[in-house]
């Protein structure tokens, strides 16, 4: 049986937290004490370090690297140690989910190295999603479908996006028709309702990219209202895709039958990596954990609006911006360096 068939879904990620679960940058392209490396030490810690101030933070080492990572890490970040060759804790990590009586169950994807760009250097990454499920105590279901974290955003309420760019790609799931990459998400996450975006930004869908994860497009934040990146700049590569996702995202309707209300937010000025090429910055890569919301910054004039923005859709909740252009150059954003485990609360 699935685990929707059992009860268990995915709750949404603005829901009572657990823990957040991270890993520590390493890769075989950024040599440990290299500038670019202690460059990425920083910038994960200090996400690590603002996330320990409102819920506890489980930071995945791998063996021989707990002291030095302790040195960048505060003391209420935890570590446990871990055999992993790459950093992206949301992509290869595992999809937590809730299900009866509060059990706390956990999805494990099939998990390529985004289509194979890096296996097998990151063969081994594929059995984080047991390891992490198995400190957490969690109920572990394995899933067919090449799939990551980052590319899925559900509501809570049997809503999830999805791009084609990702799930139907051939160096994913090429055996698979689109009805039945849904029938395998929704079974995985208790939704029931998919809604899709044809691709992802630019600089996430070239070699080093993920084809177009839909955590750099749009997010929920509530049922029934998303937060949808915008590129104001018409010569920027992605001001046609973020044209087009928007026009798709205001004329769907999500699982409950209401049509979605959707929030632009512009990118930052356009930026380059160190090597020239486009960066495709977005303040949609976020972190919501308890009682507050972990914000991208770009050191950039947007950064107040989007802080303010935020500060009025959660009056409740604390916002912090944390420095995300290192993590950008590396490949992703806050969310994608986060994985949330939800609070399981009997009910």
């Amino acid at each position: 049986m699935s685990p929707a068939e059992l009860g268990f879904r995915m709750p949404a990620e603005w829901s009572p937290h657990r823990r957040t679960w991270m890993a520590w940058p390493v890769s075989s392209y950024m040599p440990e004490g290299s500038e670019g490396a202690v460059g990425a030490y920083r910038a994960w810690a200090a996400v690590a370090n603002a996330i320990a101030a409102f819920e506890p933070v489980m930071m995945v080492v791998p063996p021989g690297m707990e002291e030095a990572a302790r040195a960048y890490l505060e003391a209420g970040v935890g570590i446990a140690v871990t055999p992993i060759t790459d950093s992206w804790m949301r992509d290869m990590g595992p999809t937590f989910l809730i299900g009866p009586g509060g059990r706390l169950g956990a999805v494990d994807w099939t998990f390529n190295g985004w289509g194979g760009r890096t296996f097998p250097e990151c063969a081994g990454d594929a059995l984080v999603a047991r390891a992490i499920a198995d400190m957490a105590g969690a109920e572990r279901f394995a899933s067919r479908l090449v799939n990551e974290g980052g590319a899925i955003h559900v509501d809570g309420e049997g809503t999830v996006l999805l791009t084609e760019s990702v799930q139907l790609n051939p160096n994913r799931n090429p055996n698979w028709t689109k009805a039945e990459v849904e029938a395998e998400i929704h079974g995985m996450l208790g939704t029931t309702k998919a809604i899709w975006l044809p691709k992802g930004l630019g600089s996430d869908s070239g070699d080093t990219g993920t084809d177009g994860h839909v955590d750099t497009l749009a997010c929920f934040l509530k049922p029934g209202l998303v937060l949808a990146h915008r590129q104001p700049d018409p010569a920027h590569p992605d001001f046609e895709t973020a044209r087009e996702n928007l026009a798709i995202l205001r004329a769907s309707h999500d699982a409950a039958g209401r049509r979605l209300e959707v929030i632009e937010v512009d990118a930052p000025a356009p930026r380059t990596t160190p090597a020239g090429d486009p960066l495709s910055l977005t303040y949609v890569n976020f972190s919501f954990v308890n009682g507050g919301v972990v914000l991208c910054g770009f050191d950039d004039p947007q950064d107040e609006v989007v802080a303010g923005l935020f500060a009025r859709l959660f009056p409740d909740r604390r916002i912090v911006q944390v420095p995300a252009t290192r993590i950008f150059e590396g490949g992703g954003g806050i969310h994608c360096i986060t994985q949330q485990e939800p609070m399981a609360v009997a009910g």
